[in-house]
């Protein structure tokens, strides 16, 4: 089956700064639109960020400027640079494809940005 396994995760201070990486596999995924996601307690998933086979970049408002996607075709890994933390970042980040996710969900990385 198609795998989306997300790392990179953890607890860090305002202000500090992760990166995540997403391992993607599938053919599928090699040549698709991929994206971060992220859902808070309480709240419904958004996607943050996004990131074309041709490496054009699209970012929410809310992480715009902090926040940097890419991706290496090798080992089909795609990246969230994660800089200036606030605790509203505070969720769990998946990948998957986009605009149209895949019926499969990895297990998600945790972020959690508090003092």
């Amino acid at each position: 089956q198609v795998q989306l396994v997300e790392s990179g995760g953890g607890m860090v201070q305002p202000g500090g700064s992760l990166r995540l990486s997403c391992a993607a596999s599938g053919s599928i995924v090699s040549i698709s639109t991929m994206g971060w996601y992220r859902q808070a307690p309480g709240k419904q998933r958004e996607l943050v960020a996004a990131i074309t086979s041709g490496s054009s970049t699209n970012y929410a408002d809310s992480v715009k400027g902090r926040f940097t996607i890419s991706r290496t075709y090798a080992k089909n890994t795609v990246y969230l640079q994660m800089n200036s933390l606030k605790p509203e970042d505070t969720a769990v980040y998946y990948c998957n494809t986009v605009p149209f996710p895949m019926n499969y969900w990895g297990q998600g990385t945790q972020v959690t940005v508090s003092s």
